[in-house]
């Protein structure tokens, strides 16, 4: 599974939304019935250590306010020594923010955490620029992550920047539904985290289909197709104030760990 890290934590907690969750890498055995990066980053660092131990308490659907609410105190009573945030995005995404007002409560947030002796991962969100209909806010985006850097630098922690990895602009990197990230960008992602955090391991990119070169009309059609089965619910589901995680609970709640 991984060669022996040179860094070793043994009690990491990852918090957030679907990124973190694992929504977009289908696994039916496990909890939601996602893997994802983290499980994946996870199961290289248990085979490091066989003391090691992972929580997983992201929700998909969850904006910045509630995941501080719902996840930072158990986050902190399992007394980790490495905590991953990725939180935000889902706010950027509505009709009104206040970008400067969020990332405040994400460097409160960030400060308590912190303030435990953990290390902190965060992330930047990724780059809408050739998404057909997030596109249009690329500069919130770009604005909301350069205050994310500004965040990270200033409490010291570990920063995976999603915005600049130029991978991502592959769409075999993403989900049929175009917002999360297929099971290669997730194993892309925990890549991404494992360097950042300078351990040692042997992830490999999973291997991508042979692009297909599609005619107008299937272009046409696939896009139709995905605003029926994903844009119109993801809009529906805002408009009505609800969230595909509302019936979920965390996947790993307490210490577990997962198999690669």
């Amino acid at each position: 599974m991984s060669v022996p890290s040179t860094v070793r934590f043994r009690r990491w907690v990852a918090i957030g939304d679907s990124f973190t969750e694992g929504v977009g890498d289908p696994d039916p055995g496990r909890p939601n019935g996602v893997r994802g990066w983290a499980d994946r980053a996870a199961a290289v660092l248990a085979a490091a250590d066989p003391d090691f131990g992972y929580a997983n308490l992201a929700i998909r659907g969850r904006k910045l306010g509630p995941i501080l609410t719902e996840q930072v105190e158990p986050a902190l009573a399992l007394e980790p020594d490495l905590v991953s945030v990725y939180a935000g995005a889902n706010d950027v995404l509505r009709p009104r923010v206040d970008l400067d007002a969020i990332v405040g409560a994400y460097d409160a947030a960030l400060g308590r955490l912190g303030s435990s002796g953990a290390q902190l991962v965060v992330f930047t969100a990724y780059d809408p620029g050739g998404a057909p209909v997030f596109g249009a806010l690329r500069g919130r985006f770009a604005t909301y992550n350069e205050l994310v850097r500004e965040v990270a630098e200033a409490r010291g922690a570990t920063l995976v920047d999603f915005w600049r990895m130029r991978a991502y602009r592959d769409q075999r990197m993403w989900a049929e539904d175009r917002m999360h990230m297929s099971s290669a960008g997730h194993q892309q992602m925990a890549t991404a985290f494992l360097d950042a955090l300078g351990v040692a391991h042997d992830l490999r990119p999973l291997p991508l289909e042979d692009p297909v070169a599609a005619s107008g009309a299937r272009r046409r059609a696939d896009a139709a197709a995905w605003l029926r089965r994903d844009a119109v619910p993801w809009v529906h589901r805002r408009l009505t104030g609800r969230s595909s995680g509302d019936a979920l609970s965390p996947r790993w709640p307490s210490y577990a760990r997962p198999e690669g």
